[in-house]
């Protein structure tokens, strides 16, 4: 079974021509043990949903279980390898923030949420302290009914299996003892890094109507920047079967059987890189409504409630931007950008085309005693300087009069050593990095 994290590209022909779409997850049915002795309440009839496909049966099946009872999730939130690095140095890529108060994660699992999936398996394996956390803090009974819950299963050894857990399939395989705790009938498998809404029950509809083994969910069109080696390829005909499946990197084809492609239209990114990640909270704050939108009130997207503050803007000029709660800004200008909680701004400051992704904590700067270890450099964005088209990790201390813009128009460079890496032309800020003043990047 290909990684749920892997790209793929679908080769797809209905009338001779060629279109291009891309495989992202599954739904796997079988790997759990259904009881058929379990008797739920069942509805008079499924509920019908449209389908985007005209190549999927329009009538649903009568006397299925609703899905809140016959349908789990799983989802993993990272990967050994990780291109959002230096991003996922301490952190996995499910739990990066995005668009000033939410994490990666929160897009998927809200998706279970809103489609009636309440029961929602995290599978973490690396860096997956701040995600563990994230989740448990966030989904305590988070609209999940009185059976629902997000479970985290991190990866362990047993005297059966040594060693990590060594890819996709593999997780699953030995957790199927915990996922067979419920009776359930399907196993949706969801990479924890990916950026899209959909209604799963449609997925799941087209699924048992067509009675498949497995379902890959498969995205129309590819952006440039999903040209990547590692992009697979699948082969599916004029049914939506997929016949083949091979990586570009690889000359070998894989053949299948018994496995169906359902057909996705909407927005869809799987951050397989800095630019990419980048790019999505950039189009988060566009007024046109070509990317993710984290407003829609039919489709919301769930995380930890927080009390915080409200923002406070002391004379400051704020255009086209997503401002986070708690922060303060003061005489400073930004433009374009996207700032993260308790993010403090200082007078001067110009930003433009950046992520600021804030502070888990407030520094106290006035004498009294701090938890925060003192230095010269306090946290934030420091007077004068002026940050652009740039990354800026959580807790970064950026001092006064420094221009992070790079200068030179490098595309790639690593600097970690100095608290910064470019990768695209965008310069990236290390979490909790210390920039003294009047430097020059």
């Amino acid at each position: 079974m290909p990684q749920t994290s892997l790209m793929m590209t679908l080769q797809f022909s209905s009338s001779g021509t060629p279109v291009n779409v891309q495989a992202k997850h599954f739904l796997i049915p079988g790997l759990g043990r259904y009881d058929h002795k379990y008797s739920p309440k069942l509805p008079s009839k499924f509920p019908k949903t449209s389908i985007f496909n005209s190549h999927q049966i329009p009538n649903p099946i009568l006397h299925q279980p609703p899905v809140n009872q016959s349908v789990a999730a799983i989802v993993f939130g990272d990967g050994s390898e990780s291109r959002l690095y230096p991003l996922t140095k301490r952190r996995s890529e499910g739990a990066i923030p995005i668009a000033s108060n939410y994490r990666l994660i929160d897009a998927v699992v809200s998706n279970c949420i809103n489609s009636n999936i309440n029961k929602i398996y995290a599978l973490t394996q690396f860096n997956s302290t701040s995600l563990n956390s994230h989740l448990s803090r966030a989904y305590s009974g988070a609209s999940l009914g009185k059976e629902g819950f997000v479970e985290v299963i991190a990866a362990y050894q047993s005297p059966e299996d040594q060693g990590w857990f060594q890819g996709t399939a593999d997780a699953i395989r030995r957790c199927l003892w915990v996922l067979e705790e419920y009776p359930v009938a399907e196993f949706l498998v969801l990479p924890g890094h990916h950026l899209y809404k959909m209604d799963y029950q449609r997925v799941i509809e087209s699924h048992r109507n067509r009675k498949s083994d497995i379902t890959i969910v498969a995205s129309n069109g590819i952006t440039k920047r999903d040209r990547d080696p590692g992009v697979g390829v699948l082969k599916i005909n004029t049914e939506n079967q997929v016949m083949q499946y091979s990586l570009k990197s690889n000359k070998e084809p894989v053949n299948y059987a018994v496995v169906e492609a359902y057909l996705f239209e909407g927005y869809w990114e799987d951050m397989r890189s800095i630019e990419a990640f980048y790019q999505a909270n950039m189009e988060c704050i566009k007024k046109l409504n070509t990317g993710y939108n984290f407003c829609d009130r039919d489709s919301p997207v769930y995380t930890i409630p927080r009390n915080l503050p409200p923002t406070v803007v002391n004379d400051a000029m704020i255009t086209d931007s997503v401002i986070g709660d708690g922060c303060i800004l003061n005489r400073c200008k930004i433009k374009s950008t996207v700032v993260g909680m308790r993010t403090k701004i200082r007078d001067g400051a110009i930003i433009e085309d950046s992520v600021i992704m804030g502070s888990d904590v407030y520094q106290i700067e006035d004498g009294r005693e701090s938890s925060i270890k003192s230095t010269s450099v306090p946290i934030g964005i420091g007077e004068n300087s002026e940050i652009r088209k740039a990354i800026v990790d959580k807790n970064a201390r950026i001092g006064k009069n420094v221009k992070i813009i790079n200068k030179d128009n490098v595309e790639e460079g690593d600097r970690e050593a100095n608290g910064y890496i470019i990768s695209g032309r965008i310069m990236v800020v290390l979490r909790s990095a210390e920039i003294p003043d009047n430097s020059i990047l």
